[in-house]
């Protein structure tokens, strides 16, 4: 309860004061699961639905709204938006850091709209590298296994004088393919090499600078599936995709006092995905201004200015039957976005009675003007009891794909002319909308038990819903369009569990317990999928020497629906259970084994909405070997 958070109010403060449904993963907490990427890694907060695709692609969302483009989920690398305007979500399989470097990744369920802006709908994923102090010396890892069949990674970090530090890394991983449900080969392996720096230097008493930077490579494969106008009305194509980027950095900190400082930010980031059925390039400018102070001794104050300018180009391949599944009009936009935010923190009772109110004001080139305000407040009625409310409201502003895609989903060949389903954007596709209400209350039993509880009711508006057009005949087939419109409406509800109990010195429980109800007007409305209604986490670790680590996690998932162009495809609940041993006969030298997926063997996690086949995810086994000096 006392680690530190900054998503919630974007200042430096313990968990246990923050009114907010956070939750913080460790950089421990990410070693002893043995997750060897990001998505797996947020498999350990509640309320989240991570679920593997195939060998390359994830969907991960919170509180409802999975899919592969899934929406409402702001995700931020040491304050770099990963967010892309194509689909306004994440290519998971591109943001990467070297795991170990991770400091601690900060999960906040619920809408961060209010300080974060659009899309933060959902939540806000935070993830916030060491300072490159921490990361002094060399450290090298290398493995391999069954799935992740051979990876690496080398870190190398040094001192320039007496207040500057820097580190620069490489890593690269070859993961093997799964098995399609038809009992084939899925043909998705996926091989990643990646780089990057960072440094930070103490300028003065007052005055620090960090900048980074990172670049990358992917390979990926998969068999996908293809609608066609002529039978066999579907085409079978084996991909391969490569997507390559990079992104810059810099970051300046003053500090008046305690009480007081302000931060300077500007990144660029760009990335190109040259995909079978679409191109795809983005470049992003983005900088960021915030300044925190202090007022009449019973307020705190924190407001920001921000300015992002994008620039893509989207372009529909022609596949080798010819046909082009996607079109995009126009294929490239330069796109602005302009935001202001202020938030005002009262001590109503000292130590007591706070109320936080706060709004960002937004103005972006396809919905215009956005207001999303916030108001939360906090009652610590003892030392050890925290009890929290919030009403707040947040929008996901039209993506590219809303407005200017069209795309060819599906060809019904039992009726004569055939029928060709085409998806179409709307250039008068509005925001989705969301007032979310919250309520939670945390507790530490004792030194070594703690407690939180959250409960939440959601009320989404004009969420996106493909109604059918006019049809027309063109002589050979019948297109009967599904253009994008905000017609439909929906509610979600639960409630959400964490436990940690130190049980012994050396033995630690972590529980975790989500529920949620989904109701729409619509099938489909806003959303690929209806998340699964419970997920159990439960996680022992044990340290019986100080040599010797041993770890089990054991996940339940419950049954879930994928809505696509395939129509609805129920996913079965399944149980994981993942086992982790690790031996270090030298202080700077570890040696683990872990086993994953070990129950549920070749498991079906989700269906891609669009293209891939329903793949499997395999049991899977690797060793890795970790020494630094």
């Amino acid at each position: 309860m006392n680690v530190e958070v900054t998503s919630v109010a974007k200042k430096a403060q313990s968990l246990n004061d923050a009114p907010s449904a956070a939750f913080v993963i460790s950089n421990d907490d990410i070693k002893r699961s043995g997750a060897t990427n990001i998505p797996d890694a947020l498999r350990l907060a509640p309320g989240l639905d991570v679920a593997k695709i195939d060998s390359n692609k994830w969907a991960v969302s919170s509180r409802g709204f999975n899919g592969r483009f899934a929406n409402k989920l702001l995700v931020l690398i040491d304050g770099r938006n990963t967010y892309t305007r194509s689909f306004s979500g994440v290519y998971w399989e591109n943001q990467d850091v070297m795991m170990e470097d991770i400091d601690r990744i900060e999960v906040i369920r619920g809408p961060g709209a209010a300080l974060w802006g659009a899309n933060a709908v959902n939540g806000v994923i935070n993830i916030i590298t060491k300072r490159s102090s921490e990361t002094q010396g060399v450290l090298l890892n290398a493995g391999g296994g069954t799935e992740e069949q051979g990876f690496g990674s080398l870190r190398y970090g040094t001192k320039f004088g007496e207040n500057t530090t820097a580190r620069a890394y490489v890593k690269g991983n070859n993961r093997g393919q799964n098995t399609l449900l038809t009992g084939d080969k899925a043909d998705d392996n996926w091989n990643k090499v990646q780089g990057g720096f960072r440094v930070d230097s103490q300028l003065n008493l007052q005055d620090a600078l960090t900048v980074q930077g990172d670049i990358y490579q992917t390979n990926t494969h998969q068999f996908s599936t293809y609608p066609q106008l002529t039978p066999p009305f579907f085409l079978v194509e084996k991909d391969k995709n490569t997507a390559y980027g990079g992104n810059f950095l810099g970051r300046l900190q003053h500090t008046f006092s305690t009480t007081s400082d302000y931060s300077l930010q500007a990144y660029y980031d760009t990335y190109t995905r040259r995909d079978i059925p679409l191109y795809e390039s983005r470049d992003t400018l983005d900088v960021d201004f915030q300044h925190r102070f202090g007022l009449l001794d019973w307020h705190e104050i924190i407001w920001g200015l921000n300015y992002r300018y994008g620039h893509d180009k989207l372009v529909g391949n022609t596949l080798s039957n010819g046909q082009a599944v996607y079109n995009i009009i126009p294929s490239s936009v330069n796109d602005q976005l302009f935001s202001a935010f202020i938030q005002d923190e009262m001590t109503l009772i000292d130590n007591t009675l706070w109320l936080t109110i706060g709004s960002r004001f937004e103005h972006n080139d396809y919905s215009g003007f956005e207001g999303q305000p916030s108001a939360r407040i906090m009652w610590a009625p003892h030392n050890q009891h925290r009890l929290w409310a919030s009403v707040s409201r947040a929008v996901r502003t039209p993506s590219r794909g809303d407005r200017d895609a069209s795309a060819l989903v599906g060809v019904d060949p039992r009726t004569s002319p055939p029928v060709a389903i085409k998806i179409q954007g709307n250039t008068n596709f509005r925001s989705e909308e969301v007032i979310a209400y919250e309520a939670g209350y945390r507790t530490t039993f004792s030194k070594s038990v703690s407690l939180d509880i959250t409960g939440f009711y959601n009320d989404y508006r004009d969420l996106r819903h493909p109604d059918a057009g006019t049809p027309s005949f063109n002589g050979a087939f019948v297109t009967l369009p599904l253009d994008f419109a905000n017609d439909a409406q929906g509610k979600t509800y639960g409630i959400e569990i964490a436990t940690v109990w130190q049980m012994l010195d050396w033995w630690r429980w972590d529980t975790n317990y989500s529920w949620l109800h989904t109701q729409f007007n619509e099938v489909g409305a806003g959303t690929s999928a209806v998340s699964p209604q419970q997920r159990v986490s439960l996680r022992g670790a044990l340290s019986p020497r100080e040599d010797i680590d041993l770890d089990f996690w054991f996940r339940y998932v419950d049954t879930n629906t994928a809505v696509g162009s395939r129509g609805e495809q129920d996913i079965k609940a399944y149980v994981s259970l993942d086992l982790r041993a690790a031996y270090r006969p030298y202080k700077d030298l570890e040696l683990s084994l872990v086993g994953q997926n070990l129950i549920a063997q070749k498991h079906l996690e989700y269906v891609n909405e669009i293209q891939t086949l329903p793949t499997a995810i395999d049991r899977g086994l690797y060793g890795k070997i970790s020494w630094s000096f």
